[in-house]
């Protein structure tokens, strides 16, 4: 037997004995309530777009097949907070060009909880890359440890009206907000460009936080969490605002400064750590065995740029008190699939939150056809694209991945296991088909179905109930049912 033809043969055997151990084992996880309701469907793909489709209908399991998906609820894992998107500089300057009719329309049907419910999204402490200037809170040429030039008022004139609007849209918005550059007065170049923090400048910059949020909470925006920084590890070469912190740095800052301040102030804010991609998941772990940093944390924010998710599920292992957060991620406005690639961004997702994260936050909410407003050296594309000119809106593939998790996970919802027969507890892709489970705080399921290959046939199986789903060729689908 040829080499191949034998390892196909061996992957086929034993996906077939596992089947057959799960059909076996039935009787000992089987849920006494075996559902009955039929299966809501949503799918996309070709020209499709979160299209309703005909209800499915459970039957008793007879057979389990090889490539069958079994769902286990009594495997509850993490609570979700929600999926959402930065509301930078750039985004908010371009939402507030539209006329009011426009603005109203796009916003409803990004933030209402009837429509996309967008209710986890992202601020920014000054400016990012994608901002129009290079700016702080805090503008000045000497020291200033007393703070006595820090203003929000750059923030007044565009990005707090669109985030009141926002949470008035949806009052569940859960808001934080990352710093990309302390003010450069308090760096070692003296600049918001690149350069790394000064230890002389952590009370004054715990101060700002606190100033920041006094501010924006006064302004009528409250941020319920706040990271130390963004991506901590790069100073992206000084093309833009950007900062260094060493370990011991965000350690002593955190332990020191930041949480005694915040936790005097009686704010509720929570405090996030990292915020930078998986392969630092070392650096987490050593942050957290820090009795004064795991005192304070709230959890640790993630980026998808670098490494593989199951980091987060190493951190969770050690510390699983403490909570995953995904925080930056988004498409290239230059891609040949910024519209279509909804696929690959529901098997992202779905790596993301089987691996104990809680919520997902896309990169910028909205930029124009060029990937700007933009101070900075990337090219990324917004969640939508709003054309210059005309006002037109585009939603990325991205976006149409997002809504099906958006318009079904509740907040509250509870991750449940979803293992592959034959992968045993990766609960990932198999076969270019990756899934996610969720009980929602009603009792509704939802599990999110990524085929990324051919077309195709699934095998849901529950208890001692199975459903066979037809999966489009690269395509997302949702289920549904009470």
């Amino acid at each position: 037997m040829a080499e191949n033809s034998r390892r196909t043969f061996l992957k086929a055997a034993s996906a077939t004995a596992a089947a057959s151990a799960v059909l076996s084992r039935i009787p000992a996880w089987a849920d006494p309530a075996s559902p009955a309701q039929p299966v809501q469907l949503w799918s996309t793909f070709r020209d499709q777009r979160h299209a309703p489709a005909e209800s499915l209908a459970w039957k008793s399991v007879a057979q389990i097949s090889p490539g069958a998906i079994v769902l286990s609820p009594q495997a509850a894992r993490q609570q979700i907070l929600g999926f959402g998107a930065a509301m930078t500089d750039a985004s908010c300057y371009l939402l507030s060009q539209l006329h009011d009719d426009e603005r109203g329309t796009l916003m409803h049907e990004l933030f209402d909880p009837g429509e996309l419910a967008l209710n986890v999204c992202r601020t920014c402490i000054g400016s990012s890359d994608y901002s129009r200037s290079v700016y702080s809170f805090d503008e000045s040429d000497q020291d200033d440890p007393e703070l006595k030039n820090f203003s929000i008022d750059h923030d007044k004139a565009y990005i707090l009206p669109v985030l009141r609007d926002a949470r008035r849209l949806n009052p569940d918005l859960f808001l934080f907000s990352s710093p990309w550059s302390p003010p450069g007065w308090m760096k070692s170049n003296r600049s918001m460009l690149g350069g790394a923090m000064r230890k002389p400048s952590f009370a004054p910059y715990a101060d700002y936080f606190v100033k920041f949020l006094a501010a924006y909470r006064e302004a009528g925006v409250a941020i319920d969490a706040v990271t130390v920084q963004n991506e901590v590890d790069t100073d992206q070469d000084g093309r833009m605002s950007a900062c260094l912190w060493g370990q011991e740095y965000e350690i002593g800052f955190v332990k020191d400064h930041l949480g005694p301040a915040l936790r005097k102030q009686a704010a509720n804010t929570k405090i996030w750590i990292l915020d930078h991609n998986y392969n630092l998941w070392g650096r987490a772990v050593d942050e957290l065995s820090d009795p004064g940093v795991y005192e304070y944390v709230d959890g640790v924010a993630w980026h998808g740029y670098v490494g593989a998710p199951d980091a987060m599920t190493r951190v969770h292992d050690a510390f699983p008190q403490k909570n995953s957060y995904w925080t930056e991620g988004g498409p290239d406005i230059r891609a040949a699939d910024y519209q279509t690639d909804w696929a690959k961004s529901a098997q992202t997702f779905n790596g993301i939150l089987n691996n104990w994260a809680r919520s997902i936050t896309a990169w910028n909410i909205a930029l124009d056809e060029e990937g700007k407003p933009n101070v900075g050296p990337f090219s990324c594309g917004g969640l939508v694209t709003i054309e210059n000119a005309t006002h037109k809106v585009t939603r990325s593939g991205q976006y149409w991945a997002f809504a099906h998790y958006s318009k079904h996970v509740r907040r509250g919802a509870t991750v449940i296991a979803s293992n592959g027969v034959g992968d045993g507890e990766t609960a990932s892709a198999s076969g270019g088909i990756s899934h996610v489970a969720f009980r929602n705080p009603d009792g509704t399921m939802v599990v999110v179905l990524a085929n990324s290959g051919d077309e195709r046939k699934v095998q849901l199986v529950l208890g001692s109930s199975a459903l066979d789903v037809e999966l489009p060729a690269d395509s997302v689908n949702t289920l549904q049912w009470s």
